[in-house]
């Protein structure tokens, strides 16, 4: 396994594949490596020539500074789990100045307003930061197809639109969410979280699945109220927001349509850990 911390020396080792039109699958991570990244090096490696993973906590996506000082950074390990699965995996861990140059700030994009729904409302400038970081990744080791977990669905939406509007060649890959046996969405922030609290928080995919059900049966508003009915006596979550929104402009919804299709998202809090997790609803 072949791991780089300098972006010269990875797009000298890449250049050569590159020229000879191999295909390349990118999947960017922050680390913290579970079962749900090794799934989409799974994909990628069935889909692709090579396959390179970067490894970076990006310090211009957060807004709490200390959410950045608290994000698991367990590179040593992540190493050991990625060569576990295949030793011809390329990994880039660059350093901040490594891949800002210098310059760590964020640019400004234009997503046609899907970063102004959900996460956009509650995280200002969040995506210009992942939408930043996203383009120098894929600037660094040319993609053909990058892989991207549903987990984040608003995030998948913006980076295929990002792509789309800066006429990127690359096929922007939307991955299954992979999951505990007891249904909580696998996340690097779960590693915060007790044992204890990880066993509670069954009750949010629990909560989408039942909320799926009820949207089936009835309209927006009833699941909305089903939902915070849910977790209203539930004194170790804090509910942040439950929102149903169209799939394509990710537009909250306040009643059903026959032509599009529906996602419901979920942000809950438990142990001060942000946790978040989606379903489609059709």
């Amino acid at each position: 396994m072949k791991v780089f911390h300098a972006q010269s020396q990875l797009k000298q080792h890449l250049q050569p594949f590159i020229q000879a039109k191999q295909t390349i699958g990118f999947v960017p991570t922050m680390g913290a490596i579970h079962k749900g990244h090794l799934s989409l090096l799974e994909q990628a490696m069935n889909e692709n020539d090579v396959v390179v993973m970067s490894i970076f906590v990006n310090p211009t996506q957060f807004n709490n500074s200390e959410d950045l000082a608290k994000y698991p950074r367990t590179l040593e390990k992540d190493l050991g789990l990625i060569e576990a699965l295949s030793d011809k995996i390329i990994v880039y861990a660059p350093t901040v100045d490594d891949i800002y140059e210098g310059n760590t700030v964020a640019k400004h994009f234009d997503y046609d307003g899907l970063d102004n729904e959900m996460e956009g409302r509650n995280r200002p400038g969040h995506f210009n930061g992942v939408g930043t970081i996203v383009k120098k990744l894929f600037e660094i080791t040319q993609p053909t197809k990058a892989y991207f977990g549903e987990k984040d669905f608003q995030q998948l939406q913006i980076i295929r639109k990002m792509v789309e509007k800066n006429n990127m060649n690359i096929d922007v890959v939307g991955c299954p969410i992979f999951r505990e046996a007891n249904g909580l969405a696998m996340s690097s922030r779960n590693e915060r979280l007790s044992a204890q609290a990880k066993d509670k928080a069954s009750l949010i995919y629990k909560t989408l699945k039942s909320a799926k059900t009820v949207f089936s049966e009835k309209d927006v508003k009833d699941s909305v109220n089903f939902v915070a009915d849910a977790f209203k006596n539930e004194a170790d979550f804090k509910l942040e927001y439950f929102i149903i929104a169209d799939e394509a402009s990710l537009k909250t919804a306040t009643e059903k349509e026959n032509d599009k299709k529906y996602r419901a998202f979920i942000v809950v809090h438990i142990e001060g850990v942000r946790l978040i997790d989606n379903i489609t609803l059709n």
